[in-house]
Formats: C-alpha cells, sequence, structure tokens
C-alpha cells in the first residue's frame, strides 16, 4: 500500500514541478506579463498567495475534499511558477538544465535513503527543522548585511539540510500514509517534497548557476 501512495506522491510532486517550471519560462518571455507580476503590489500579493495557499493546504489536509486538495496544489505551483520566472531572466537557460538535473539527482538520492533506512529519521528531521530556523534568520540578517560570502555559506548549508529533511519527508510519507485519506496524502506528501526539492534546486541555482 505504501508504495501505491508513494508513486501517487511522486506523480503529483512531478505535475507541481510542471506547471512551476512552464509558468515561469511562459511569463519570462513576455516581457508585459513580467512587468506586471514583478510590480511592487502585485508580486507582495502572489508571495502572501503562496504563503497562504501552503498554510492552509498543511492545516486542512485531513478536511479537504480530495478535488479540493489537487485544485489548491496546482494553484499553489501557478502561484510559485509567477514568481519563479524572474530565474528565466537572471540565468542562462543551459544553465537551468543542468542544475535541474543535478538537484533532481540529488534528491533522487536522499529520497531513496529516506525510504530505504530503517533508522528513525524523527528526531533528526526535528534537528534539521531547527537548523532550518537558524537559516532563515541568518538570510533576513544577510539582506541588510549583503555580504556574499555569507549568503554562499547560507545557501550551502541550506543544501545539505534540505537532503536531509528530503530523507525525513520521505520516511514520513512513508510511515504515515493511512493518517490522512489516500489522494488527500498524496498532495500533503508532493506539497512537502515540492518545496524541498525546490530549495536545493534553487540554492544549487543561486551558488552554480551562469548569470545572462
Amino acid at each position: 500500500m505504501d508504495n501505491k501512495i508513494i508513486s501517487k506522491v511522486f506523480l503529483w510532486m512531478f505535475i507541481g514541478l510542471l506547471v512551476t517550471f512552464l509558468t515561469g519560462y511562459v511569463v519570462s518571455i513576455n516581457e508585459n506579463m513580467l512587468i506586471s507580476v514583478f510590480s511592487t503590489g502585485t508580486y507582495i500579493f502572489f508571495s502572501i498567495l503562496e504563503l497562504i495557499l501552503v498554510i492552509v493546504l498543511s492545516a486542512r489536509i485531513r478536511k479537504m475534499k480530495p478535488t479540493t486538495c489537487k485544485t489548491m496544489f496546482i494553484l499553489y505551483s501557478f502561484v510559485s511558477g509567477l514568481t519563479f520566472s524572474s530565474i528565466f531572466v537572471v540565468y542562462k537557460i543551459t544553465s537551468i538544465i543542468y542544475i535541474f538535473l543535478i538537484a533532481s539527482l540529488i534528491f533522487g538520492i536522499f529520497s531513496l535513503i529516506g525510504y530505504k533506512t530503517n533508522i528513525d529519521l524523527t528526531k533528526i528531521g526535528t534537528y534539521l527543522i531547527m537548523a532550518l530556523f537558524g537559516v532563515i534568520i541568518c538570510s533576513l540578517i544577510n539582506l541588510f548585511i549583503k555580504n556574499n560570502t555569507f549568503d554562499l555559506i547560507i545557501s550551502s548549508i541550506t543544501i545539505i539540510i534540505f537532503m536531509g529533511i528530503t530523507a525525513y519527508d520521505i520516511q514520513k510519507i512513508k510511515n504515515n500514509y493511512t493518517m490522512i485519506p489516500e489522494e488527500n496524502m498524496a498532495i500533503y506528501g508532493a506539497l512537502q517534497l515540492y518545496l524541498d526539492y525546490i530549495n536545493i534546486f534553487l540554492h544549487l541555482l543561486s551558488i552554480f548557476g551562469d548569470d545572462k
């Protein structure tokens, strides 16, 4: 049964990433759409909407109808694609594809580790999430300091943290698939892994991406 759930989780994660990347690319090649998305008020609105969708999905996943879950996940992926479009403007497309493949390999390895290991990753996951909060605070501080070396260190640590969180999330999905209705669990798991993958990808891109 857990294999069936894991397959659905990865399918929906792939759908979410596809929606995000296609949306981002389409927006990036349309100057008027770019200007509209990144005008101050609109960008703030989309950023807040992303946060609200994640919170609502995570908090109410058990009570939602499967169709509502799927719709909200696709909507979240679409809104993320709008804000994601900036990477297609800043970085070369060949660099984005190269980093995408590297991120996929890293994500795949740690997903497999999380799925296969018999070690309970619950405590490790708790420490990793605590470390992530620390990194977020450091990132906010660096918005004012604007130190490139510090930014590089933060990105490197964030990648390592999300490698571990990926393994933790996979194990959590595998062990707790009966806690939430099957269709909803597939969306919930897809959302968690989507966020893990995007963070690995974006921070790899910030370190190794080639600017246009």
